[in-house]
C-alpha cells in the first residue's frame, strides 16, 4: 500500500502547501484576522515551501526532502512553541508578541477546538511526514 501511496506524498505535501498559503491570506486579507508574530514566522517558513517542494516535484529531484525539510522543521518548531504558549503550557511572559496581536489571542476556534496555531503545526507536521516517508525510486 505505502508503494503505491509513495510516489503521491511530494504532491500531498505541495498541496497541504499552497493550501496554508491560501488560508492564511485568507484570514489576513479576507477576514481582516491580523497574525501574531509567531504566524509570520510560520509564513516565513510555510511560503517558500510551495515553491520548493514544486519545484522538487517538477524536476524529480531526488533531493527534494534534503532542501525542504529544514525549512519544515524550522516552522514545525516555530508551530509546537506556538501551540504551547497558545493553550498554556508555557508562560506568556516568555512570548515574543510583546506589540500587536497577542500569540495566544483567541480568533478561530472551528469545532470548538481548531484553532489558527494548531492548523499551522498540522500543516507543517503533515508536511514533514510526508516528506520523511518520501523514497524516490531509482531510474
Amino acid at each position: 500500500m505505502l508503494n503505491r501511496i509513495n510516489p503521491l506524498l511530494p504532491h500531498i505535501a505541495w498541496l497541504v502547501a499552497l493550501a496554508s498559503v491560501v488560508g492564511s491570506l485568507f484570514f489576513s486579507e479576507v477576514m481582516l484576522l491580523p497574525p501574531c508574530v509567531l504566524c509570520w514566522y510560520q509564513r516565513i517558513a510555510m511560503y517558500p515551501l510551495v515553491l520548493i517542494i514544486g519545484t522538487g516535484i517538477v524536476l524529480r529531484d531526488r533531493r527534494l526532502k534534503y532542501y525542504a525539510l529544514p525549512i519544515c522543521l524550522a516552522g514545525l518548531a516555530v508551530a509546537v512553541y506556538h501551540n504551547l504558549l497558545y493553550y498554556g503550557l508555557i508562560p506568556e511572559s516568555i512570548a515574543p508578541c510583546t506589540e500587536g496581536v497577542p500569540c495566544n489571542a483567541v480568533q478561530i476556534e472551528l469545532l470548538g477546538f481548531i484553532t489558527i496555531p494548531l492548523m499551522g503545526l498540522a500543516a507543517f507536521l503533515t508536511i514533514a511526514i510526508c516528506l520523511l516517508a518520501y523514497k524516490q525510486e531509482e531510474n
